[in-house]
This record gives C-alpha cells, sequence and structure tokens, in this order.
C-alpha cells in the first residue's frame, strides 16, 4: 500500500472508455501535489478527456516509446491503459498522486492487490481497504534473508536491481537447488512485493525462479560463478 493517493479507473456496466478517462482524469485534478504527467500508449490520443488535459501548458505528456517512467517525486501520475509491463512504472514508486485507467483486469489484479487503490466506477466510488494486508509466509533455508538483502541492495538506486545483485541470485539458485526446491515462484512474488520491491524487479526475481524450476540454466558472469549467499 502506498503512503499517497491512489486510484484505478475501471469500467462498469453500460460505461464507456472515454467516460473511464474521464473519471481518471477528474480524480487526479481533485488531488494536490505538483504538476501533472499523462503517459499514454501512443502520442495520438482518442481520449477527448486526455486530450483536453494534455492541451495544458503545464501537463507533460509521454507515450510509451522512447520514454522511461518510475520517477515522479513531487508530481501527480496519469497513466492511460498500461500493459502489464508498463504498469511497473507505477509500482512501489513516489508520487503525489497516480490514477491508472485500467485496460485489462488481467494485467491490474496484482498491482490493485497490492496497491489497494481507490476503484472508480460509473456512479461509485470503492475507497482504499483499511484492512493492513496478511504477512507472507516465512519462507526457509534462508530465502527469507536473501530476498530481504536484495530488496535493501535494490532500494539504493533508482533504477533499481542491478546486474551483479542478479547474479549471485541466478548463482545461488543454480549451486544451491536445496535451497530453492521448496520455494514456490508465488511465495518469491509475495515476500517481495511486501518487501516493497518495484514490480519490474519482482518479476525478475521470480522470472529466475521460474527458469530454475523449468530446468533452465544461467549464464553468470566469472566474478560471480561460483557465488553462494550464507
Amino acid at each position: 500500500m502506498s503512503g499517497f493517493p491512489v486510484a484505478v479507473s475501471r469500467l462498469g456496466d453500460d460505461d464507456s472508455r472515454e467516460a473511464q478517462a474521464a473519471r481518471a482524469v477528474k480524480w487526479l485534478l481533485e488531488q494536490p501535489g505538483g504538476s501533472v504527467i499523462v503517459v499514454t500508449p501512443r502520442r495520438d490520443v482518442e481520449s477527448a478527456s486526455i486530450r483536453r488535459l494534455i492541451a495544458h501548458s503545464l501537463v507533460h505528456h509521454h507515450a510509451w516509446r522512447g520514454y522511461s517512467g518510475g520517477h515522479y517525486d513531487g508530481q501527480r501520475v496519469l497513466y492511460a491503459w498500461p500493459d502489464r509491463k508498463h504498469l511497473n512504472e507505477v509500482w512501489n514508486v513516489q508520487a503525489d498522486a497516480i490514477a491508472v485507467i485500467e485496460w485489462g483486469i488481467e494485467e491490474t489484479a496484482e498491482w490493485i492487490e497490492d496497491m489497494n487503490p481507490v476503484q472508480l466506477y460509473p456512479g461509485q466510488t470503492i475507497e482504499s481497504s483499511a484492512d493492513p494486508q496478511p504477512a507472507p509466509e516465512a519462507l526457509p533455508n534462508g530465502v527469507d534473508g536473501i530476498l530481504e538483502h536484495i530488496a535493501s541492495m535494490a532500494a539504493g538506486y533508482s533504477s533499481g536491481l542491478k546486474w551483479n545483485e542478479e547474479d549471485k541470485l541466478k548463482s545461488d539458485m543454480m549451486r544451491r537447488p536445496d535451497r530453492w526446491a521448496p520455494v514456490t515462484v508465488e511465495q518469491v512474488r509475495a515476500k517481495c512485493r511486501a518487501l516493497g520491491m518495484r514490480g519490474e524487479d519482482v518479476d525478475t526475481i521470480a522470472g529466475f525462479l521460474q527458469r530454475r524450476k523449468e530446468g533452465r540454466r544461467f549464464n553468470v558472469r566469472s566474478s560471480y560463478r561460483d557465488f553462494q549467499f550464507n
């Protein structure tokens, strides 16, 4: 759960994409904060509500292509119709407010569970849940400590997980299969999310474990080829 206002505008019965976008725009502009950033799949935008917003001289508009987001301190963000990959750019980041316009429920399900946003429907607003999320179960064989270490290292970089931490994980997963055998991919995802890791880093770590469970091996740089966590 974030420490600032977050909302997702979702399609309801007898709804339209334009009305869905208008709800997100209205909610975002009602939130206090800094300048507004709008991120859309393409520069060409069909939504009249979003076009009016980006026509304002103080609003910054970006399309997916060539744009690397994730740094929104002091800004309000409207993120329109993200797929699962681009949703990572508004996952466990800092901003004054974030409004997401949902494209498909499959893409946003995990993000909604994690971020606990206000949900905007036609004629109805579902407020964020006040109930705290249950803590993930403890993982065996030192995996909890490994993931906590990786999360602390990733938090020290604005771009998240670095290649050397990735190589350490890859090497340990190959050299210590006994450590990782009883741990499921979903358990690792839950732990990483609870640690506040960026969505992209969660996907990366969970992807490593999935590949190992499929019997695949990794290419690891020579400096970490024999690495094992204690």
